[in-house]
């Protein structure tokens, strides 16, 4: 798991968003994976407004998978915006510090230096990991 880190919202005026970056092993397949974290989020209270980038309580999204490349409706792996979001850059080079995009090939830490959109993203470590 990464750090805690404070980041300013992209979309509507609204307060600051803690997000986190975490590596699992499942047995689970993409798509019944993206079924659970779902439920999770409707379980702590997640509910639909229909206000793209809004506020919510939690919001869990798969960012990769292996190395794998997966275009659907309703789950794109990649994350379609993982490359425009430092406060998901950021962390996954917290825990994964070698790893590179499977689908353009570059570093995430090659990624974060060359950009200079992400340099304008206010990003702040909020508080330490804690081992699990």
């Amino acid at each position: 798991m990464s750090h805690l880190y404070l980041t300013s919202p992209i979309g509507p005026r609204q307060n600051n968003f803690i997000n986190a970056v975490v590596k699992i092993k499942t047995d689970l397949s993409p798509a019944p994976l993206l079924r659970a974290l779902k439920d999770i989020e409707k379980r702590m209270g997640r509910k639909k407004t229909g206000k793209r980038w809004g506020p919510r309580v939690i919001d869990i999204d798969i960012l990769l998978y292996e190395k794998r490349i997966i275009n659907l409706k309703k789950l794109n792996i990649p994350h379609r915006e993982m490359l425009n979001r430092r406060f998901v850059l950021e962390p996954l080079l917290e825990i994964a510090p070698g790893l590179a995009h499977p689908v353009i090939k570059r570093k995430i830490k090659e990624i974060l230096k060359s950009d200079l959109t992400l340099k304008k993203q206010k990003v702040k470590i909020l508080q330490r990991a804690v081992k699990l």
